[in-house]
């Protein structure tokens, strides 16, 4: 990738959506099966949920803390990796597959690490393995999404770079641009990206306006009338998004 293909403006109001709004406007626009692609199919947890959703670019890397051979392999390794993560425009995610999986044997992340990667324009990491120093990264601005925590690092070396990734049962291009939140993530096809925002924000107030409204609107009603008017809602919500994007919305 030589250059982000969003504005800075766009992935700033992306932000500030939480990424199961992102996933509502990319169902009615993407031809991917959204209940099977896309998102992480295995439990990941945020665990800087107070930093609220973070979005990027990846950037990719395989580790194995586990195997003390990769330390001696390649010297350059570390030097080398930070000149491809330097490399690529930011924001950028760090999205690190742990070979060690289903075990693991000790985290790629920590203070130093995280601190390194926020001066190289990285803003959070998805890794399928471990982080340790959580206070130091929240102190850094450092958002992760793992599976666990970790005491040590063991042999904790960049492997490989700049390559298909396989995190929580999604495999991740570099590149690919990602929403993160204390939900999960979502991976966004590259066709995806331009329509994005525009169907977020246009299925998140089709909820407000039709949806959310009816079943607020409540109060003192019998519960037939209130019955008639969500059905009366979801026909004019499935109606809108039918409009919108030739699809028929999820009620």
């Amino acid at each position: 990738m030589t250059a982000p293909r969003l504005s800075h403006s766009e992935l700033l109001q992306m932000k500030r959506w939480n990424t199961p709004t992102i996933y509502n406007g990319w169902e009615q626009i993407t031809k991917h099966d959204a209940g099977q692609d896309g998102v992480n199919v295995e439990d990941v947890r945020d665990f800087m949920p107070q930093m609220g959703p973070m979005v990027g670019y990846a950037v990719t890397v395989v580790i194995e803390p586990g195997n003390k051979q990769h330390v001696t392999d390649n010297p350059k390794a570390w030097s080398q990796y930070r000149e491809y993560v330097a490399s690529v425009p930011g924001p950028k995610i760090v999205v690190v597959q742990d070979l060690d999986k289903p075990f693991t044997r000790g985290s790629f992340w920590g203070e130093v690490n995280s601190n390194i990667h926020r001066a190289l324009g990285c803003v959070g990491t998805i890794v399928d393995g471990a982080i340790r120093d959580v206070d130091e990264m929240n102190n850094a601005g450092f958002k992760a999404l793992a599976k666990r925590l970790s005491v040590g690092h063991a042999f904790s070396c960049p492997v490989r770079w700049g390559c298909d990734v396989e995190v929580f049962g999604r495999r991740i291009q570099p590149g690919q641009l990602i929403h993160a939140d204390k939900h999960g993530f979502l991976a966004i096809p590259l066709e995806d990206e331009p329509g994005l925002l525009e169907a977020a924000k246009f299925m998140d107030q089709n909820e407000c306006d039709t949806l959310i409204a009816a079943a607020r609107s409540t109060s003192g009603r019998p519960m037939e009338e209130v019955l008639a008017a969500i059905n009366a809602a979801g026909a004019q919500f499935g109606q809108n998004a039918q409009t919108k994007f030739r699809r028929s919305g999820e009620w």
